[in-house]
C-alpha cells in the first residue's frame, strides 16, 4: 500500500486504523460508516487494517486501534486512540474542510 498516495487522495482524508479482532474497533465500524454518508463527496474515509499493514502502523506510531487521524493536504492536523463519538469525528474532519 502507498500510504503516501492514499492520504494525499483527497483534499481532507480521515484515516482510521483498525483490527477485525478488536471489540472497540467493530463497535466503530457503525459510526464510522455514519460518518462516511454525512461527509460524503467532501472528504475521504480509509480503513486501514493494522494486521495486513502492520509496518505502516509502526512508521506512523500507532499502538492503539482504533486510531483516528485527520489528514489536510497529505499533513496530519489530529489523531486520537479509542472510540469516538460520531458527531466529533464529522467535527474534526469538517474542521479541515
Amino acid at each position: 500500500m502507498d500510504y503516501k498516495n492514499l492520504i494525499e487522495s483527497a483534499p481532507v482524508v480521515l484515516v482510521e486504523f483498525y483490527a477485525s479482532w478488536c471489540p472497540h474497533c467493530q463497535r466503530m465500524m457503525p459510526v464510522v460508516a455514519q460518518v462516511k454518508e454525512r461527509i460524503a463527496g467532501r472528504a475521504e474515509i480509509k480503513q486501514i487494517d493494522i494486521d495486513e499493514n502492520n509496518d505502516i502502523a509502526d512508521e506512523l506510531g500507532v499502538k492503539t486501534v482504533p486510531t483516528f487521524i485527520v489528514y489536510k493536504n497529505g499533513r496530519e492536523q489530529w489523531r486520537q486512540s479509542g472510540e469516538i463519538d460520531g458527531d466529533m469525528l464529522v467535527r474534526k474532519v469538517e474542521a479541515c474542510l
